[in-house]
């Protein structure tokens, strides 16, 4: 190791110590003979003074640039009084340098770090790099860190399984356009990239693994916004043997472990529940933020459950799904897939809203082979479409399916929720713009032409 301690960790316990650190340079202030240096890691800041002595450091600190990167030696002294830093974790002590190197330099920055509202979005992104090393973006991702951390630890001790599904898979209808993945091996044939892990959680269900959940990444080509980017990361969970309530309760046991364990924060439970048909009469919003009834002081969480199976599409003059074709129709209204007013038909959904953004959508799945045939016809799906598009969940269905249900949360605006981001971007540690550009890569970007060929693939002008 470089160092023996990090920047954060210093502190009265550690004086006359002798120690090594390394990290970027903060900022330099110089006194004339004496020269003071803010250096900074992931862990924190520590004060370094360069005395009159020994010369050869003391010039060298003169040619401190911000962002150097450097390794210093030295003792561990208290800081005079009057000088003391209570903002910080070390700032009852500083480093009296007797050693120092240069392990990096840095050029001019494009933007001071102490910058924020002056900084383009463009900027910000192309320099993302830069723009993490703000202290306030790295309390984000180690807070993160903790949270995807609570959230595992939770569902661990509940017997879930964490399992991996593909990402090169079947394209297949969910909502938004897919990300396409032309295959070499398979000329003139394409996997898609997942716009969630659905059909294969519910796989795992009928494989008997009866507790399932990830942490996965999603791919969806649509329109973007400051809440949406084309890929993004969610929990997703499923599980045997239960019916809504249990998801419901399980949700709550689980973001109330997660608030108070690694926020300190006590959640009220259990949240409060409202139906589609009064969330849209009373707030006109299927999403809407109750603040008279906050679970606790910016959290307001609220269940809005028995959703439309089925929502009328004007343009195309056909039914759709609400939610997905896997969706299971409230038990009581079966017998009203047969009626002509199909809008009167409730689903076993439930969506998990928090300060009026929807964190989580979920459902309870058909498991009844007829069900799922009446369902398909009233969506127009033939048998050969079923089986074209859905035919390896359907295989799997005529082996013994349990009932089985579940739940996903977008993690991202979870996250930006709780550390008050103005966009999903500032919590995703390389996002891309809302033309779908990584400033940083240059992605997405044109590829050599024997590439394609080796594709079989041809671009040609878009007619827009």
């Amino acid at each position: 190791m470089l160092r023996t301690h990090s920047c954060g960790q210093l502190n009265e316990n550690n004086l006359e110590e002798k120690v090594t650190l390394v990290g970027w340079v903060s900022s330099r202030r110089d006194h004339g003979k004496i020269i003071f240096v803010d250096l900074r890691d992931r862990y924190g800041i520590t004060q370094l003074i360069f005395l009159p002595k020994p010369e050869e450091v003391n010039k060298k600190a003169k040619e401190i640039r911000s962002e150097d990167v450097i390794k210093v030696k030295g003792v561990v002294n208290k800081r005079p009084t009057k000088t003391e830093n209570p903002n910080i974790s070390t700032g009852l002590v500083e480093v009296c340098v007797e050693d120092m190197e240069f392990l990096s330099h840095c050029q001019d920055l494009p933007f001071e770090l102490d910058q924020d509202k002056e900084i383009s979005q463009e900027l910000k992104l192309y320099h993302r790099y830069l723009y993490l090393r703000k202290p306030e973006m790295t309390k984000k991702f180690v807070l993160r860190h903790k949270l995807n951390q609570g959230l595992r630890e939770f569902l661990n001790k509940k017997e879930f399984l964490e399992i991996e599904t593909p990402m090169l898979t079947k394209s297949t209808p969910e909502g938004a356009r897919d990300f396409l993945v032309p295959s070499r091996l398979q000329p003139k044939k394409f996997y898609a990239l997942p716009q969630s892990p659905q059909l294969f959680k519910q796989i795992l269900m009928v494989s008997g693994l009866d507790k399932y959940y990830q942490i996965a990444r999603c791919f969806r080509d649509e329109d973007l916004r400051k809440d949406r980017q084309p890929e993004f990361t969610q929990l997703d969970i499923e599980a045997s043997f239960l019916e809504e309530d249990d998801i419901l309760k399980l949700t709550e046991m689980m973001l109330a472990d997660l608030f108070l364990n690694v926020l300190g924060i006590k959640l009220k439970v259990p949240f409060l529940k409202i139906s589609y048909q009064e969330a849209m009469e009373k707030y006109k919003s299927d999403k809407p933020d109750i603040k008279e009834k906050a679970t606790s002081p910016d959290y307001r969480f609220l269940w809005v459950t028995d959703f439309p199976l089925f929502e009328y599409n004007q343009q195309d003059k056909c039914w759709q799904s609400m939610h997905h074709p896997f969706t299971a129709p409230n038990t009581e209204d079966i017998d009203k897939l047969d009626d002509k007013d199909l809008a009167q038909v409730r689903s076993r959904s439930y969506d998990l809203v928090l300060n009026g953004q929807e964190i989580g959508s979920g459902s309870v799945r058909i498991h009844s082979a007829e069900t799922q045939k009446k369902v398909f016809q009233i969506l127009g799906i033939s048998e050969k479409e079923a089986d074209e598009k859905f035919g390896f969940l359907l295989r799997s269905f005529k082996f013994g399916v349990p009932p089985h249900a579940g739940i996903a949360f977008g993690l991202d605006r979870l996250y930006a929720i709780i550390t008050r981001s103005d966009s999903i971007r500032d919590i995703i540690a390389f996002p891309k713009t809302q033309r779908g550009v990584s400033p940083l890569t240059g992605a997405p970007s044109s590829v050599l032409e024997n590439q394609l060929n080796e594709l079989g693939i041809k671009t040609i002008e878009r007619k827009d």
